[in-house]
């Protein structure tokens, strides 16, 4: 009996916490690192009105770290309660906090602090004298006079350091310094209007003044830095009271890991699946195996459709209606990804100004030349027309919406006439070329690469890629217009269904509806899909079905269905683009040109490869010693 437990011998007394102690177990919930105390002083010198903001850390934080800003101050008489826990001026009601539009609302943030590190608050509002406020780990000192200009400087010290083991979990200096500085990066790509001023170990940082070009792209191309700023594309939509701005970066620009993904909800960061699963679903089309995106996006939307108050480190939100925001995003992406290159300014010379792109109207696309499909008599090489190709897939029985996912024969593709509309698009007069961004075609490469003359130099196009890429969305915008057949299966397909899946077929029946996928209830824990869309209807209904209800319940849309369509349409450009080692004549080559000028994604082909590279006059001056 005396080795027991002394725990199972005479538990102890439930008692009260003291003080202290509440407000350091609360503190680890707020206050991780020195980012973490960096983000919410920075929080409330935003919220403050203020215009400049100066950031100072010491040691990575861990010894000093200030934010000093001239935003409205705080009376002397309220200093006491700024370092008191749960006080706050940014709510009063829970009707204040179902849709706070403050950065910082929870009034633990400078207690939370306190309770860890030594603190001093010198504050003055305008028309008042200034004072001063201290404290450490816990402990309140009085309010004196202090000297100081119009707004707030806060600084902490020596953090974690009566708490040994939590300053053991910490990283090095040069790593906290990293978090901070990231840290500072967003929020100041966050508020552009603010100039801002980072200081590191005594020595100056990153000085940024206040931007007002539109929508804050600047600001974002300065923090983000010059590489980023080179394959940015500007993203500009609004969709009722929902607007999405901000930068992605062209295909050609992703990387292995993640570098610059970014994402801000009412100019708050925020770490948000929804948001990710849209941006990455935008680039599915053109984005080349596993690599990752590189964007910075706002979002704003009214506060009251989105829940802040979701995470202590405010880094997670709750949108009410996720669907829609969803699909704002992947839409905003996908349009300045999309715009074909007929609509937007030749962009991809070295001397162009870097950085920002011209965006593409939003009132219409470019118009569309005819295409490579349409046969010509006479013409040696070129893809099968689309109705050839969509003969391949006619219906086992006339109707016009009994579609079937039927492989093409061998000997269905030999047969199919090919020819490229090349005869009344020939290469353009000299003049006009300048006002082409892929010019006109000079030369044919080996048989692979097409050589063509711009105003900004030389154009290499890899024609295989390229017209697979004018196939690939001409087959999806006949699909489209067709409608999306469905296909009923002759006998249910039924499967076990967990709550989580009866729950996204119940909330979603219309969209499913819509996707082409008809899933019923056949039980109180089954479901039962009975139709499919036609073309898919070799695939496996149930795991369709499936993989369809995961997504729109945890996301709120799913693209599985028209992502495994648009894989087999990529199949079928793949087979009806031009092929290598094809003698192509001027004629041809500059059809293909034009096709590709009037083709949303036309930069990428189907598998995310680049479909063309400029090369500039100063760049073939450099590499003949030209000038020198």
């Amino acid at each position: 009996m005396d080795s027991a437990p002394r725990s199972a011998q005479s538990p102890a007394p439930i008692r009260a916490l003291p003080d202290t102690l509440i407000s350091q177990i609360a503190a680890g919930e707020v206050v991780e690192r020195p980012a973490s105390a960096l983000r919410e002083l920075l929080d409330n010198a935003l919220d403050a009105g203020s215009t400049r903001i100066t950031v100072r850390i010491a040691q990575g934080g861990l010894d000093m770290l200030s934010v000093e800003d001239d935003g409205c101050g705080i009376p002397p008489d309220e200093l006491p309660l700024a370092l008191a826990r749960h006080a706050t001026s940014k709510i009063a009601s829970l009707a204040d906090l179902e849709q706070a539009q403050s950065l910082g609302f929870r009034g633990e943030a400078l207690a939370s602090m306190a309770a860890v590190a030594e603190v001093e608050i010198v504050s003055r509002r305008r028309g008042q004298p200034g004072a001063r406020i201290s404290a450490a780990n816990g402990r309140l000192g009085e309010v004196t006079p202090a000297a100081a200009a119009p707004g707030t400087l806060i600084t902490l010290r020596r953090l974690f350091h009566e708490i040994p083991a939590r300053r053991s979990f910490l990283k090095s200096a040069a790593t906290e310094a990293g978090w901070c500085i990231e840290v500072f990066k967003r929020a100041a790509i966050a508020h552009p209007q603010v100039a801002w001023s980072l200081w590191q170990d005594g020595r100056a940082g990153m000085q940024l003044g206040p931007d007002s070009s539109p929508l804050g792209l600047q600001r974002l191309a300065d923090v983000l830095g010059k590489s980023f700023a080179e394959h940015a594309l500007p993203v500009d939509a609004r969709i009722g009271p929902l607007s999405v701005h901000g930068l992605v970066c062209r295909p050609t620009a992703a990387r292995a890991r993640v570098e610059v993904q970014q994402c801000f909800v009412n100019r708050r960061w925020v770490r948000d699946r929804v948001l990710a699963h849209a941006v990455r679903a935008a680039y599915a089309d053109v984005l080349h195996g596993a690599l990752q995106p590189q964007y910075a996006l706002l979002v704003e939307l009214p506060p009251e459709r989105v829940d802040v108050n979701v995470h202590p480190a405010k880094s997670e939100v709750r949108f009410r209606e996720s669907q829609a925001v969803h699909q704002a995003v992947f839409h905003a992406v996908q349009r300045a990804l999309a715009p074909a290159l007929a609509g937007r300014v030749a962009e991809a010379s070295a001397t162009a100004a870097p950085g920002l792109a011209t965006p593409a109207s939003r009132e219409g696309r470019a118009p569309q030349a005819p295409g490579l499909f349409e046969r010509q008599s006479g013409m040696r090489q070129g893809a099968l027309s689309l109705d050839t190709v969509l003969q391949a897939y006619a219906p086992l029985e006339p109707g016009p919406s009994a579609w079937v996912a039927e492989a093409p024969s061998r000997d269905g593709w030999a047969a199919a006439g090919t020819g490229i509309d090349a005869a009344a698009r020939g290469a353009p007069p000299a003049d006009a070329a300048d006002a082409l961004p892929l010019g006109h075609a000079i030369a044919q490469l080996h048989g692979i690469y097409i050589l063509a003359q711009n105003s900004q130099g030389l154009v290499i196009v890899d024609m295989h890629a390229a017209h697979e890429r004018v196939v690939y969305e001409r087959l999806k915008t006949a699909w489209a217009e067709r409608g999306l057949p469905t296909q009923p299966l002759l006998v249910p397909a039924g499967f076990a269904a967990t709550p989580q899946e009866m729950g996204a077929a119940e909330d979603n029946a219309e969209t499913l509806t819509a996707m082409g996928l008809d899933i019923a209830p056949a039980g109180p824990a089954s479901l039962a899909v009975r139709a499919v869309p036609a073309l898919l209807a070799r695939a496996d209904p149930v795991r369709l079905a499936r993989a369809a209800l995961a997504e729109l319940a945890e996301f709120g849309s799913s693209r599985t269905l028209e992502q495994r369509r648009n894989a087999l349409l990529s199949t079928m450009a793949c087979h009806g683009a031009v092929r290598a080692n094809r003698a192509l004549n001027l004629a041809e080559m500059n059809a293909l040109l034009r096709d590709m000028e009037a083709t949303e994604r036309s930069d990428q082909c189907n598998h995310g490869r680049p479909t063309w590279r400029q090369v500039s006059l100063a760049e073939l001056d450099a590499l003949f010693l030209r000038g020198r």
